[in-house]
Order: C-alpha cells, then structure tokens, then sequence
C-alpha cells in the first residue's frame, strides 16, 4: 500500500504527488512482451496523428485514493495529452484525478499465470470504468489468445467483437514480421481491417509507391521509344518503295 497525503485544493482533495511512487526503476518484461508494447503504442502514433490521444506501455496509473497504481503492459486515453513540462512530478504518469477521466482501452500481454489478468486487474479496470480491456495470451496460458471486456454500466461483458466502437479502432490477431521478428502480433486495425501501420511500414510503402510510379514511368517512357522506332522503320519502308512519308 501507498502512503499518500491529500492536498486541499478548494473544493476537493486530491492526492499530493510528491507523496506517489511515480516509477521503481525495477522493470521486468520479456523481450516478446516488450516489442508487442512498442508496435501497439508506435503504431498509434504513426497512423492516428489527425487525434489528440494519450498512448503509453508500462506507466502506472493512479486510480484511487489510498490504492497503489496498476500498471498495464499498454493503455489508450482519448483526449488527454501528456502535460508540457513532463519532468514534474504530478506529470510523471496517469494519475485519473489530473486527466479527468480514465483510459478508454487497458491491454494486459500474459507471460505466466502470476498476473491474474483475470482477476484483481480486471477488477481494478472494471472499478476504474476503462472502456475495454484486452488480455492478449500469445502462448495461451490462460486458454484463449485474444479476450475483449467491454464496459456496460458498471460491469464488465466479456465480448468477439473485435471493433471497439467507442474508441474507433479494432484489435485483429497478425501473422507477419516486426523488426525482423517473424511471429504472430496484436495490432490495431480499422473497420475495413487494414492494419495501423508502424512508421517503418509507412515508409515502405511510399518507397514501393515510389518504385512502381517509377517504373510506370520507365514502361512509358519504352511504349513511345517503341512507337518511335516502328513509325521510323514503316517510314524508310515506304522511302524505298518511292513513297514520302512526310506527304501522307
């Protein structure tokens, strides 16, 4: 349990952040876990740049008076950002009583059955009122890869559908490669299905939008070179049956 102070501030109290444990420098994932961080939060950030959004891996958030903070592998606040001068204390991380509200997508990744993702988290995340929680199981220690809570009044419905309509993004399992890793992802996607693409992706792609107009280009260019060349053979064609060509 966290020790915490309050702070009268006018009309109500709020935690003193000076008194919070905003990071223990004590960081333990797996390497799988943290490259499925770093693709879920990147890919955000790459492809929703028209949104004001709050995307992070492995921040505490502080949701109750009293309570330590959980920390989820992944989260996704709508219209928040993360204050300017980040350095401060009271900035360091989600605290709910600064943002205003909760994060509409928590994402738990299982690496043992040590988590209890479907236990006390859920719990905390259905007491925080976080629009869904994801518990990606890429090794199925828990039975199932892929399990989509949705907020519904106060509890929360375990649900196969896929498209989080309050957050206007989908989740879809991925089979392809990631900074060279071959392997099964989480990604986001949009209604059509088509995935968010990381800036790495993004840039392979204009590079191959770049390569075929290129050779859109050259194939042209070689159908006129062609043309030129058959319009100068019929042309000496008909010198050598007496016939000028510039007179047709």
């Amino acid at each position: 349990m966290v020790e915490q102070l309050l702070i009268n501030n006018d009309d109500y109290y709020v935690p003193d952040a000076n008194q919070l444990v905003t990071e223990d420098d004590k960081p333990v994932d797996n390497f799988a876990s943290e490259k499925q961080q770093r693709l879920s939060v990147g890919s955000l950030y790459s492809s929703q740049q028209n949104q004001i959004f709050l995307a992070a891996a492995n921040v505490g958030i502080y949701h109750t008076d009293g309570e330590p903070p959980i920390v989820p592998d992944i989260f996704l606040s709508l219209d928040v950002q993360v204050p300017q001068n980040w350095w401060e204390k009271q900035n360091r991380c989600y605290m709910v009583w600064r943002f205003g509200k909760p994060p509409e997508v928590a994402i738990e990744i299982v690496s043992n059955k040590e988590g209890d993702e479907l236990g006390r988290k859920l719990e905390i995340y259905e007491h925080m009122r976080v629009s869904y929680y994801i518990v990606y199981d890429p090794t199925q220690q828990l039975g199932q890869p892929l399990r989509i809570y949705e907020l519904r009044g106060r509890r929360y419905f375990e649900t196969t559908e896929t498209w989080l309509e309050q957050v206007g993004l989908g989740l879809t399992l991925w089979e392809g490669e990631f900074e060279g890793r071959q392997d099964i992802w989480l990604r986001w996607c949009y209604k059509d299905g088509n995935i968010l693409l990381t800036g790495d992706e993004r840039a392979f792609e204009a590079e191959q939008r770049a390569f075929e107009a290129e050779q859109r280009v050259s194939e042209a260019e070689q159908r006129v070179s062609e043309a030129e060349q058959r319009a100068q053979l019929l042309a000496e064609r008909l010198r050598a049956m007496g016939v000028d060509p510039n007179s047709l």
